[in-house]
């Protein structure tokens, strides 16, 4: 059973080392061992088909996960898509490797972006480093809401609330119930909603993502979402802010904004250049924030001493598919030397 306090095992976290000093420290630094957790993946790890240089080249990255592996060998493989699965990884941990930290490797793909592995693994980065930044809460709100990071969320809207719940999770139990209908049977899974009266029973189920959340104005789970945001953008970004929830964004001074997400981003730009929207659209928008940074000597001129408004929005199909990286790559600070 996972102790209270601690949470979301499946990220890796455990398997990393945290930096003690300098400019890097608390940060996450690549260890074996965290790479090795990807080759016992089920996309690399041998199946019952796989050929004996399959086998060889997987238990020989067991013994040495930093092992280099050159492209006559993945040529050899029998399977071509077992080829490329390893392929995918091995780029993930090389460019891992190329960075000091975790975060640094992150920060790079925030600002600069330009990946050559698949786009899950931003996922992957962006669960492990918000484990580090979340390190210590005894909140589970905060930590529910944080899965929004790196998991699509299916909403349901109604009876004013904002009912969150992870999207392959709710297929899956789609999926069980169709094939109860048809007389089989499929794999059984129960969202419960978090709240308060079951608030401790987050904690052994984190890596499950098996509860819902409702993130509607001024419940606990839109709180949790702001205090997320505020350790995410401390952690990563080395910049203390307060953010707040808001009904709506009445400014006639409005200077910045960030949308957390794809739609928030167009929503927001629309408003702020006076467009009018149609109901479908304000529709989308499921949460707004205040976002005030402390030291205002670290922002741009234009901007210090102004609110910051952040915006979260569902897609047309009503999933979150939120970038936690796009609060770190458009924070509006001075460059720094």
């Amino acid at each position: 059973m996972t102790a209270a306090g601690d949470f979301w095992l499946s990220s890796g976290f455990r398997l990393l080392d945290r930096d003690g000093a300098g400019d890097e420290a608390g940060r996450l630094r690549l260890t074996p061992a965290f790479v090795a957790a990807y080759w016992r993946r089920p996309e690399v790890a041998p199946v019952e088909e796989s050929c004996d240089r399959e086998r060889a080249l997987h238990e020989a990255l067991l013994a040495d996960p930093m092992r280099r592996v050159t492209d006559a060998e993945l040529r050899a493989l029998a399977d071509p898509d077992a080829a490329d699965n390893y392929r995918a990884v091995l780029r993930f941990r090389d460019f891992l490797a190329r960075f000091p930290t975790i975060e640094a490797a992150y920060l790079h793909v925030a600002r600069n972006g330009g990946i050559d592995f698949p786009p899950m693994f931003v996922d992957h980065m962006a669960h492990v480093v918000l484990r580090a930044a979340l390190d210590g809460t005894a909140d589970p709100f905060r930590v529910r809401a944080g899965e929004l990071f790196f998991r699509p969320q299916r909403v349901t809207l109604g009876d004013d609330r904002i009912m969150v719940a992870d999207q392959a999770v709710v297929d899956l139990q789609a999926q069980a119930g169709r094939a109860l209908e048809a007389g089989g049977q499929g794999p059984m899974v129960e969202i419960d909603v978090l709240g308060e009266e079951n608030r401790d029973e987050y904690w052994e189920r984190s890596d499950g993502f098996d509860t819902a959340v409702d993130i509607a104005f001024p419940q606990p789970g839109l709180d949790g979402l702001a205090r997320a945001l505020e350790a995410w953008v401390a952690h990563l970004a080395g910049v203390v802010c307060r953010i707040a929830p808001l009904r709506r964004i009445d400014d006639e001074r409005w200077v910045w904004h960030i949308g957390l997400d794809r739609d928030a981003n167009a929503i927001l730009n629309a408003l702020y250049e006076g467009r009018t929207l149609g109901d479908e659209q304000l529709r989308q928008i499921l949460a707004l924030f205040r976002m005030e940074i402390d030291d205002t000597a670290a922002v741009r001129d234009t901007v210090a001493g102004r609110p910051i408004y952040l915006g979260l929005a569902m897609g047309s199909d009503g999933v979150i598919r939120m970038k936690p990286q796009n609060i770190i790559a458009n924070l509006p600070l001075k460059p720094t030397s």
